[in-house]
C-alpha cells in the first residue's frame, strides 16, 4: 500500500528512471537525491535542508524540526516569512492576472503603485524606477544606464564588494577569487580600496560611474567613514561620474534607517535595490532621475528590456511589504535588537563583532571554527551562515521583526555551541 501511494505521488519521475535505472533506484530515490541529481548545484556540499514551511522568524523541515532563522534568506525576509498582509496581496493579484506583457509596455497597476510609493520615500531626484527580476539584473541595468547617459565606458568599483554574479556584476565584484575562473570579464574596470580617500583621484572625467555598497556586506559588515563617502560623492560631482549605491542587501531598514545612505548625508545618482524589495518574492530595481532613465528610450529604442522585471505579483507583494515595514514602525526597533544581540554574544571564542543595524558579523579565529559552529547550530535548530569574503565570520541578519525572546533563545544556543566547541 505504501509503495502504491509513493508510486502515485512520484510516477512521472519513476517512469523517467525506468529508462535508465532499475526499479529499486526508481522507487526509493528521496527528495535529497533528486535535488542533487536534477537541481543545478552551487557547491560540492549543499546544506540539503528540506524546509517545508516558514512563518515569521521560524522554519520547519520535512521531519517537523523547528529552526530560528537568523539570516532571513540573506536579508530578503525583512518583515519575516509569509507576513499575512503580503500573502493576502499575493492572492488578490493572482486573482487579477499574472504575467501579461514584457516590462514597460502595459500600465500595470502593481508596478505603478509600487514605483510611486518608493519615489515618495526617496530623494526628489530618485523618481524613476526600473524594475528587474533580481538584484544582479539591477546592477546590470545601472551599469548600462551610466554608460548610455554619460557616453563613457570606464567604471570604478571597490575591493571586497559584492554586486551579483552575472557577467557585468561579476566584472565589478571586488574579489579575484570569484572572478578568476570567468575571465575575460568587462574591460575598463578600476578597483579601489574602500575607505581610502587618496585613491579617489582615480575617478576622472573618463569615468562613467562609481559603484559601491553603502555598507559592504560580504566582507563581514564594513561601514564607510562618513568623510570618505562624502568625498566620494564630491569626486563624482566634480568629474561627472554617476554614483551608484548598492543597497540590495542593506536597504529597507536593515541598517537602522530606511536607506543606509541616509546615515551619511549623501544621495546616489542611481540606487540599486533587491532582496527585501519583493517582500519575499523575486524583485530588483535600479532607480534614478527620469532625465537619466529616459536615456534608454532612444538610440536605441528599447535600450534596456526585461521580460519578467517588475512581475505584478512580486510588485504587489513588495509594496505591501514596504507598507508593513513603515506602518508597523519595524525600523524603529532595529537598533535595540542589535544591542540585544551584542550584549548577549560575549564569549572567549568570539574575536570581534561588526554590526550596522541587524547586519551582524561574528568573527572567529578561522573558517574551520566558524563552519563547525554553523553546523552545530543547525543541528540545534538555529539557522545561520558565513560571508563570501569573510568565511571566518558568522552571519546574523534575521527578520527585522524578530522578537526579543527569539533573539535571546538563539543567542543562548549559540553560547552553548561555543562552549562545546571550546
Amino acid at each position: 500500500m505504501i509503495l502504491y501511494q509513493y508510486y502515485n505521488l512520484h510516477k512521472n519521475t519513476i517512469k523517467q528512471y525506468f529508462k535508465t535505472k532499475d526499479i529499486f533506484t526508481a522507487l526509493f530515490m528521496n527528495n535529497r537525491q533528486l535535488f542533487l541529481q536534477h537541481v543545478g548545484q552551487t557547491s560540492a556540499a549543499p546544506l540539503c535542508l528540506n524546509i517545508v514551511k516558514a512563518a515569521g522568524s521560524k522554519m520547519w523541515d520535512a521531519n517537523g524540526k523547528e529552526y530560528i532563522d537568523l539570516i532571513a534568506g540573506i536579508s530578503v525576509c525583512n518583515i519575516g516569512h509569509r507576513h499575512p498582509r503580503v500573502i493576502e496581496a499575493i492572492k488578490k493579484q493572482v486573482d487579477d492576472y499574472l504575467h501579461i506583457m514584457v516590462y514597460g509596455e502595459f500600465v500595470e497597476n502593481p508596478q505603478v503603485h509600487y514605483a510611486s510609493l518608493l519615489a515618495t520615500h526617496l530623494p526628489q531626484h530618485l523618481n524613476s524606477v526600473f524594475f528587474t527580476a533580481s538584484g544582479s539584473e539591477a546592477t546590470e541595468g545601472a551599469m548600462k544606464l551610466a554608460k548610455r547617459y554619460t557616453g563613457r565606458t570606464q567604471m570604478v568599483s571597490f575591493k571586497n564588494s559584492y554586486h551579483g554574479s552575472t557577467q557585468g556584476a561579476l566584472s565589478v565584484m571586488g574579489s579575484e577569487y570569484w572572478q578568476q575562473a570567468f575571465r575575460p570579464l568587462l574591460p575598463g574596470i578600476t578597483q579601489l580600496n574602500y575607505n581610502e580617500t587618496a585613491e579617489l583621484d582615480c575617478i576622472t572625467n573618463e569615468t562613467a560611474c562609481v559603484i559601491a555598497e553603502t555598507i559592504q556586506a560580504e566582507v563581514g559588515v564594513n561601514k564607510p567613514h562618513k568623510d570618505w563617502i562624502k568625498s566620494l560623492r564630491k569626486k563624482c560631482d566634480e568629474t561627472g561620474a554617476l554614483l551608484i549605491l548598492d543597497e540590495i542587501q542593506c536597504g529597507f531598514g536593515r541598517n537602522g534607517t530606511l536607506w543606509a545612505f541616509e546615515q551619511f548625508d549623501i544621495t546616489p545618482d542611481i540606487l540599486l535595490l533587491g532582496k527585501a524589495l519583493g517582500g519575499g518574492m523575486p524583485l530588483g530595481a535600479f532607480i534614478s532621475d527620469k532625465k537619466i532613465m529616459d536615456s534608454f528610450t532612444n538610440n536605441p529604442v528599447l535600450g534596456h528590456i526585461n521580460t519578467f522585471g517588475g512581475h505584478p505579483v512580486s510588485c504587489a507583494a513588495g509594496m505591501v511589504g514596504m507598507e508593513v515595514l513603515l506602518e508597523e514602525k519595524i525600523i524603529d526597533h532595529v537598533e535595540s535588537k542589535r544591542k540585544l544581540f551584542l550584549s548577549s554574544l560575549i564569549h572567549p571564542l568570539i574575536k570581534n563583532i561588526n554590526s550596522v543595524g541587524l547586519m551582524i558579523a561574528v568573527e572567529f579565529d578561522s573558517f574551520e571554527t566558524n563552519k563547525k559552529v554553523i553546523d552545530l547550530l543547525i543541528e540545534k535548530g538555529v539557522f545561520t551562515d558565513w560571508f563570501l569574503f569573510a568565511p571566518h565570520a558568522l552571519r546574523i541578519a534575521p527578520p527585522l521583526n524578530i522578537s526579543d525572546g527569539e533573539i535571546e533563545a538563539s543567542c543562548k544556543i549559540i553560547l552553548q555551541v561555543l562552549d562545546g566547541v571550546r
